[in-house]
């Protein structure tokens, strides 16, 4: 089947198919981002996604703000190199279309950032990211994976409760510049077989 040599050709892990709007799906995969060049991608990846995803939640003013503190070239390396955070690149066929961070943190894992490009949206990718973190929170034996949402995402608070994960607080942090996360905080246990 020639899906199954493309995908042999590119070191990836056929899976068969997966009919998902009328196309196939490859597995996804999680890159560890490591080196200063992947850096500089993921913070160009990051920018991108947010201002394409954002506009209609929070000001475009925030966004840059936001971008610039949290999800540059100097806040990833910080946060990489001194904070203990984890980022990955989510690759299908070997292109980044998307990322996540994490942190290992009191027993379990927080999801701190989790974006997928709007052209790969709705394809699964989400799901099979959502997976490969259980399973890497497993391995690490925590007991759940937690994360912060703005409130006024109902798309992405919809898709979360789908997986599993379900309100616990609400959270608001001053994060400067006259700008405030407004958040709720979410949970999904992590069930060991």
């Amino acid at each position: 089947m020639e899906f199954k040599r493309l995908a042999h050709d590119r070191g990836l892990e056929w899976i068969g198919p997966s009919f998902t709007d009328g196309g196939f799906t490859m597995q996804l995969s999680l890159a560890k981002i490591k080196s200063e060049k992947e850096i500089v991608s993921l913070a160009q990846l990051a920018s991108d996604i947010w201002h394409e995803y954002f506009v209609t939640i929070i000001s475009k003013e925030q966004i840059d703000y936001m971008v610039e503190k949290f999800q540059s070239v100097p806040a990833l390396t910080d946060q990489i190199t001194n904070q203990g955070y984890e980022y990955y690149f989510m690759t299908s066929q070997g292109d980044p279309m998307g990322y996540l961070g994490i942190k290992q943190d009191a027993g379990k894992l927080f999801l701190s950032k989790f974006y997928i490009q709007k052209e790969h949206r709705g394809k699964g990718y989400a799901s099979q990211a959502m997976e490969l973190l259980v399973e890497m929170g497993r391995k690490r034996n925590l007991g759940a994976i937690w994360l912060t949402v703005n409130r006024h995402n109902a798309s992405t608070i919809a898709v979360y409760e789908k997986k599993g994960f379900r309100i616990i607080r609400t959270q608001v942090a001053d994060i400067g510049n006259g700008f405030v996360m407004d958040d709720f905080v979410m949970e999904k246990e992590i069930e060991f077989i």
